[in-house]
């Protein structure tokens, strides 16, 4: 293959060993897409307790049995194991140090609720980890594609720490930013235990931010290029103070760098066609196994059955940035459009309160399930008519590509990926997929239900608006091609340095 590329992709989370979010998904399928595509991509990612090396079959490598890291005045003995991501031939490497990764939890102590204490600490050692790691593998990527604040300090170790070493002289990096609110922020007392020099943290430097030091500030800043999961969102953080987060300034520093590609869906996993969890497939041709899918989520859900009552499904984790404020003050309203609702997840203690007090009042109308399942997320996106998400902000959402891609009618508030994802069928019945509204206020979102409700009344139309959402494209090879685009870009800058 002419222009073959070595790229080393870097993130906190890999599904299916690890998951908290949509990051998880990424960093499994879009490495499965470029390798797909024929290019060489390996995957680095901290070995947390809750990984089975049984399970996955997890193998020593000989050469990385012992790493030692050097960070601020001690020595840390780090370790590697290789494995492959299930049902490819992607190459992943786990980082081991129990003392830093031996826990199940990722980021927040379930003990407590609160973030790791070291954090800073953890999630530094991991990035000097991964680059002796491939010092020792010698193998050389033209691409480091790092994710989120949790390896935001690569490009800037490969800046400064590393600048001469000529083993990364022809490495540019990429780093993607899935969600700006998660920063990396510390107390800049912990600068010496990092390994960094005090002038780190002085006011003005790369990585001083509102008196903190701030990895993903230093990640923006020396990165090659920065990537959003969304056209629209790669604006909004730039443009709007509150979706900036503190960080607009910077960001604006890097707009000629900075891009937006849209996240695509992994058709090996969420495909109604073939999809393992579903009693009945179908798809665009034959939509008789959605209906019986409709028949077993409400038997599950113990609601009637009814055909002509729409099922509105939400599966997210229950907090205000994915609308639940505007959900809880319209309830009652929503319920009136004789809809039945069935929620999937878990967050806030208040809104779990108010869905089970809600599903108490009205048995016939409301099912919750508060938790994380699976098996029944995918019973929700087959069985459901419409997928209600209402997000006051959402970088890129997955949930409304799988939605269409499984008939079932998106409704979101117009930011972020949903805005580039959902085209309101009302505004335009030629191109419409879904429907939206924009302003974050309850009334809106319910005047958006009530479009697609009232919608669904006509069948004719409805079965057509399906038909059209699952014929779209949203494959991860699209992105994929958009990455290996800018990768490309990077790599003849560098050769030409």
């Amino acid at each position: 293959m002419k222009n073959r590329l070595r790229i080393l992709f870097l993130s906190s989370e890999v599904a299916p060993f690890t998951k908290t979010g949509g990051l998880a998904d990424v960093s499994s399928a879009l490495p499965k897409a470029l390798f797909d595509m024929g290019h060489d991509v390996r995957v680095l990612t901290p070995k947390y307790g809750s990984i089975s090396d049984r399970k996955y079959i997890l193998r020593e490598v000989i050469r990385l049995k012992k790493i030692p890291i050097q960070m601020g005045g001690k020595e840390h003995i780090t370790s590697a194991k290789s494995a492959f991501i299930p049902d490819a031939k992607v190459q992943i490497y786990f980082l081991e140090y129990k003392p830093f990764f031996g826990h199940q939890d990722l980021y927040v102590d379930s003990q407590t609720g609160k973030d790791f204490p070291n954090n800073a600490e953890r999630f530094m050692l991991f990035s000097r980890a991964v680059l002796e790691t491939i010092k020792l593998l010698v193998w050389q990527p033209q691409i480091i594609h790092c994710n989120d604040w949790q390896t935001a300090m690569i490009p800037y170790l490969l800046k400064n720490e590393f600048k001469d070493d000529p083993f990364f002289a022809k490495t540019a990096t990429v780093l993607s930013i899935h969600n700006l609110a998660f920063q990396g922020s510390f107390d800049p007392k912990v600068t010496t235990k990092l390994g960094l020099p005090e002038e780190a943290a002085k006011p003005g430097s790369d990585l001083e931010i509102y008196e903190k030091i701030n990895f993903l500030k230093a990640g923006i800043l020396n990165a090659n290029i920065i990537t959003t999961v969304s056209p629209t969102y790669a604006d909004e953080i730039q443009d709007d103070p509150e979706l900036g987060a503190g960080l607009g300034e910077i960001l604006r520093q890097r707009r000629q760098d900075i891009y937006g590609i849209l996240n695509g869906v992994d058709q090996t996993v969420w495909n109604p066609e073939k999809d393992s969890y579903l009693e009945n497939k179908y798809d665009s041709t034959n939509l008789d196994g959605k209906i019986e899918n409709k028949k077993i989520l409400l038997k599950k859900s113990k609601l009637p059955f009814d055909e002509s009552v729409p099922v509105i499904g939400i599966i997210s984790r229950l907090t205000d940035q994915k609308g639940f404020d505007l959900i809880a003050e319209a309830i009652d309203k929503i319920i009136k459009l004789n809809v039945q609702l069935v929620v999937l997840g878990m967050g806030d203690s208040k809104y779990q309160k108010l869905f089970k007090d809600i599903s108490k009042k009205h048995p016939q109308n409301v099912a919750v399930f508060l938790r994380f399942d699976e098996e029944l997320a995918h019973l929700i996106e087959a069985g459901s008519d419409i997928f209600l998400m209402p997000s006051r902000y959402e970088p890129c959402g997955l949930n409304q590509m799988y939605s269409l891609k499984y008939g079932t009618v998106p409704v979101v508030r117009k930011t972020g990926g949903l805005a580039d994802t959902i085209v309101d069928f009302i505004e335009d019945p030629n191109k419409g997929n879904g429907f939206s509204f924009e302003a974050y206020e309850s009334g809106a979102m319910l005047q958006a239900i009530k479009k697609a409700v009232d919608t669904f009344k006509d069948q004719k139309t409805w079965q057509k608006l399906i038909k059209r959402g699952m014929r779209q494209d949203f494959s991860w090879h699209v992105a994929a091609d958009k990455y290996v685009k800018l990768y490309s870009k990077l790599e003849s800058n560098k050769r030409k340095k």
